[in-house]
């Protein structure tokens, strides 16, 4: 019988996206034996590095290197990741084998009383971890201010729940479907409080790879590969294809404040792209569409449209 290990992150998302992992590979194999090894990365250890101050983070993989060490050494055969958490550059002897179908990909608004993000209250406080939202949140509103906010969903939940000076938080909406969250933009029930759920799709660009889980092996292990190969999502595959190689041209880790939508329309691909500077300069905007069948040469494009904007 062939057995294949999935390595994780022991967050509750982390965990719903391996138990998908395995049941994508199970419904193909289902005499398969799968089975789990959970890993605590540096980033869940340091809960005090910041984020949006990405120099202190040291950004590249802080919630992945462990996963890869183990994958290296063999003593699991997939890492399951958060695409958006993965650095652009992969080490020696592994690669991004395999996607799973994309969830939304829209970043969401969770507040403790009705209201649009047009309609936060002037010098409202937002928390957030990514440099990228908290960027595209001040070219949309300079007044709104900005807090760093880390830890799992239902930790951040229990926080804007307790905290009276802060209006919401913004969080992932792909995290909260695969959670079990239900709503459609309105009241957000769970554990730790009501809340209200709006969604953002329309005015932040999206991480590279938000909404993606990426499953990770080595180069030359052919057989984990074959069974990979068989629960890739094309389309999703299409969009990370040419998302990371953006990434890879922009020299980018998953810290790096750039924002990225990618749509597949039949034949074409069309992608649209937001990166920020130095505090205080306007930021570089870019659009372009292509071959759906050619996604690095559809990045290509829109990376020399960013550098000549």
């Amino acid at each position: 019988m062939s057995r294949i290990k999935l390595g994780t992150r022991g967050s509750a998302l982390a965990l719903a996206q391996a138990t998908l992992t395995e049941q994508a590979l199970a419904r193909d194999f289902p005499d398969l034996e799968i089975s789990q090894e959970v890993f605590i990365t540096r980033g869940d250890k340091k809960l005090d590095l910041s984020l949006i101050r990405s120099s202190e983070a040291g950004g590249k993989g802080l919630f992945t290197k462990e996963l890869e060490d183990a994958l290296l050494a063999g003593t699991i055969d997939v890492a399951v990741h958060s695409l958006k958490d993965l650095p652009g550059h992969q080490p020696d002897g592994l690669q991004v084998t395999a996607v799973l179908e994309r969830a939304p990909t829209a970043d969401v608004l969770i507040t403790k009383e009705p209201i649009r993000f047009d309609d936060l209250p002037k010098g409202a406080i937002v928390g957030t971890s990514s440099v990228r939202r908290a960027r595209q949140i001040r070219l949309l509103r300079e007044d709104v201010g900005i807090e760093e906010w880390r830890g799992n969903v239902q930790t951040r939940l229990r926080k804007l729940n307790e905290r009276q000076d802060v209006t919401g938080i913004i969080l992932a909406e792909a995290g909260l479907r695969r959670l079990g969250f239900q709503w459609s933009d309105g009241p957000l029930l769970c554990d730790a409080g009501a809340f209200f759920a709006i969604s953002l799709g329309e005015l932040l660009l999206p991480a590279i790879g938000q909404g993606a889980i990426a499953l990770q092996s080595r180069v030359e292990d052919p057989v984990t590969n074959a069974f990979l190969s068989r629960v890739n999502h094309l389309e999703t595959w299409t969009c990370i294809r040419a998302e990371r190689e953006l990434q890879r041209l922009l020299s980018g880790d998953c810290s790096l404040p750039v924002g990225v939508r990618t749509r597949l329309w039949g034949t074409a691909l069309e992608m649209s792209v937001i990166l920020f500077g130095a505090e205080g300069d306007p930021p570089a905007t870019a659009s372009v569409k292509g071959a759906a069948n050619s996604p690095e040469t559809v990045a290509q494009e829109l990376f020399r449209k960013l550098s000549v904007s």
